[in-house]
């Protein structure tokens, strides 16, 4: 579903959410470029396995306003990138699997 330029501007004037112009527009744009994609998992699984830097690349040749940091996080977060989480935690073992698996 497309954001109009009415509702873009409602969402830059809500307190709320970030209202830097340029990272709605950056949102926006990324959110059609992962429509025409089809499936973003089948994207991030058909480019895996990659280092932090190749990730980074990637992400900054498909998407606009995207940094090197945002991209390490999320891929952290995802399990594309190993390190997100201590042997201790619930989620390490459940999401290492998940790492190891993409990096065959």
């Amino acid at each position: 579903m497309a954001l109009s330029y009415c509702a873009a501007v409602r969402r830059g004037m809500d307190p709320g959410i970030i209202r830097n112009r340029r990272k709605i527009n950056a949102a926006i744009e990324n959110a059609r470029r992962l429509q025409a994609l089809g499936s973003f998992r089948s994207f991030l699984d058909s480019h895996a396995p990659r280092d932090r830097a190749a990730w980074t690349r990637l992400f900054q040749q498909t998407f606009v306003f995207t940094g090197g940091e945002i991209v390490n996080q999320f891929l952290l977060s995802t399990g594309y990138l190993p390190g997100a989480h201590e042997p201790d935690c619930p989620v390490y073992h459940p999401i290492n699997d998940l790492t190891a698996a993409r990096q065959r």
